[in-house]
């Protein structure tokens, strides 16, 4: 897969990146993935099409496809990761921001229960086909999916603004039981909510240009809503002043401050959905409300999203006890001196964590799901088997220091990037991002194994996956919570998301396994793993250690920060090419050569 697409507001977090599979699998189109929230994958893969014969010049065509598409959403991941210090510098990581991100929440969590799922599983794949089979090139049935989609959310928008209490109260009891931040959230919801129908817009008109191999538009305009809101923070410091200087709180925000966070929210979604117009006009579609919907595949289209509707159930489910949780603990936290302990530095923590997987894993898989693709249409286990053995022990060379890489040196990282919410809310993003670390490589591993299945059209093995992933984080959540001091509680639930996703591989393996005829290539790849893991411990050990005593010596900051991250870092990646070197590394011995071979020696 080319590259990760934003959540449908374009933002990432716990709050939910869409998934990767937002784009249609019509071989040889990419798909596009994205980092997932804590359930699990927010909604299945669409099931391949049927695949036809590459046309001439088709692989040069996906392969600029592929290069935009990874441009795209480069930019836009940079821009959104810019999005957050940009925020962590105007509202802090504490309750403030608690209570932004709980509001803010809201319209991707209620998108995807009412329509999210469906459109990304069911109706976009009907797309596809429309396109092809009806004369007029699918523009009608477009057309009343896009009217249909408008007229949902329309009506769903206003029940939630006008319930916005209820479903604050539903996400966290903590905020509604203090009247002033219930007060604050609620309003923030109330801006926030209305993005919900741009939202649905916005993907149902991306769908419509994928479906014409014109995969810019969706790639690119979020990155408009992330300078909308880069904007609007940072005119919140101007008009206020710096968080470290304000100090600014759930208390003492100004009507005004509320006011320009909340407008410049709405307003990203706004320009992200209108943006796709000129892009559709180019590609000659004509839009116009279309309400005969009787008799033209919608209704039986809804019918097969039954196991996405679960899906979707199954990760809201554990994403609204993680954001219950971690609310409270960041306001319990926060109570006895200790900020940056919330879902704030949970969510930026992840924001961090999920980007090698979103590089990596994904430009690894580009080229490989096709294949995968073909070969699971074609019956031959053999080649779906190698294909994701190669997918897994080629990722991992990457994945598996990154994984070491935020063990060993969150805090450094952290206090570098969110030196502007004060050392002690940077120091608790560095502790949420070591607790993620090692959560990266069943994170990434668990990712190329579902494509399995969905490479064999199978969403129920997914569905399951997803409630295992969602009930051990929510429980392994649950526990942290309990047993540890509120300061240190959401660094236990960001090591509990980890801990899902390896107990979620391990569900997966076994039943693609069998689903295989018994034979994954399972030694070679523990093997690599092996080798991988045995070269990052030490190479991890010694740069965590070098990182700390500089920390110790030069005091907190930015650039105290700067300098133990990079001293820590050439420490870290040097031991760990020296002993994967040694170790005889085959993958690692063959990815070096192709950067060397890219770089002309």
């Amino acid at each position: 897969m080319a590259a990760p697409t934003e959540r449908p507001d374009g933002r990432g977090g716990v709050g939910g990146p869409l998934p990767d599979d937002t784009l249609p699998l019509r071989l040889p189109t990419p798909l596009a993935p994205a980092p997932v929230p804590p359930g699990g994958e927010q909604h299945p893969s669409p099931p391949p099409a049927e695949t036809e014969p590459e046309p001439k010049g088709s692989a040069s065509r996906v392969g600029r496809s592929s290069a935009l598409m990874a441009a795209g959403t480069m930019v836009s991941r940079i821009t959104g990761f810019l999005r957050t210090l940009v925020m962590a510098a105007a509202i802090g990581v504490g309750t403030l921001n608690d209570s932004y991100q709980v509001a803010n929440t809201l319209p991707t969590m209620i998108f995807m229960l009412v329509s999210g799922g469906a459109l990304n599983a069911v109706f976009v794949p009907q797309l596809v086909r429309a396109m092809k089979n009806d004369e007029d090139g699918g523009e009608a049935y477009a057309n009343r999916l896009l009217t249909l989609v408008a007229v949902l959310l329309a009506g769903a928008t206003t029940v939630c603004v006008l319930a916005a209490p209820l479903l604050v109260r539903m996400m966290s009891p903590d905020i509604a039981d203090d009247p002033a931040r219930m007060a604050l959230t609620v309003t923030f919801a109330r801006y926030c909510l209305p993005v919900m129908f741009f939202m649905g817009v916005h993907v149902v008109l991306g769908q419509i240009l994928n479906a014409r191999s014109r995969f810019g538009a969706m790639m690119w305009t979020p990155v408009l809503n992330n300078v909308v809101t880069i904007a609007t923070f940072a005119a919140f410091i101007w008009a206020f002043g710096g968080f470290t200087a304000s100090g600014v709180s759930a208390r003492t925000i100004t009507p005004e401050g509320i006011r320009l966070l909340g407008l410049g929210t709405f307003l990203g979604l706004t320009v992200q959905a209108l943006a796709m117009l000129p892009y559709l006009r180019d590609a000659g579609v004509r839009l116009r409300p279309r309400f005969d919907f009787r008799g033209h595949g919608l209704g039986k289209a809804a019918k097969l999203a039954k196991w996405t509707l679960l899906f979707v159930l199954a990760n809201q489910a554990g994403l609204t006890v993680v954001t219950q949780l971690a609310t409270k603990a960041g306001a319990a936290a926060e109570r006895s001196g200790h900020t940056g302990a919330g879902i704030t530095a949970y969510n930026f923590a992840l924001q961090i964590w999920q980007m090698p997987q979103a590089i990596i894993t994904v430009s690894v898989m580009t080229a490989v799901l096709p294949r995968i693709a073909r070969a699971a249409h074609e019956n031959d286990n053999a080649a779906v088997r190698d294909d994701l053995s190669y997918g897994l022990r080629t990722s991992a060379v990457a994945i598996v220091p990154c994984a070491f890489a935020f063990l060993a040196l969150g805090v450094p990282m952290a206090g570098l990037l969110y030196a502007g919410s004060g050392a002690e809310g940077a120091r608790g993003i560095g502790h949420a991002l070591m607790a993620f670390g090692l959560g990266l490589i069943p994170f990434s591993a668990q990712y190329v194994v579902l494509r399995g299945f969905y490479a064999y059209e199978d969403t129920r093995t997914p569905f399951y996956n997803t409630v295992v992933v969602a009930f051990v984080n929510a429980a392994a959540s649950g526990v942290c919570f309990a047993l540890l001091p509120a300061q240190w509680a959401v660094t236990g639930m960001a090591a509990s998301y980890g801990l899902g996703f390896a107990v979620g591989i391990a569900v997966a393996w076994r039943r693609l396994r069998k689903r295989l005829g018994g034979d994954l290539d399972g030694r070679r790849i523990l093997r690599t793993y092996l080798r991988l893991g045995a070269a990052a411990a030490p190479a991890a050990l010694a740069a965590g250690v070098l990182a700390t005593a500089l920390l110790r010596m030069l005091g907190s900051g930015a650039l105290p920060s700067l300098a133990a991250l990079l001293a820590g870092t050439v420490v870290l990646f040097g031991v760990f090419l020296l002993l994967a070197r040694l170790f005889r590394t085959p993958e690692l011995d063959a990815m070096l050569g192709m950067v060397r071979g890219r770089l002309g020696r």
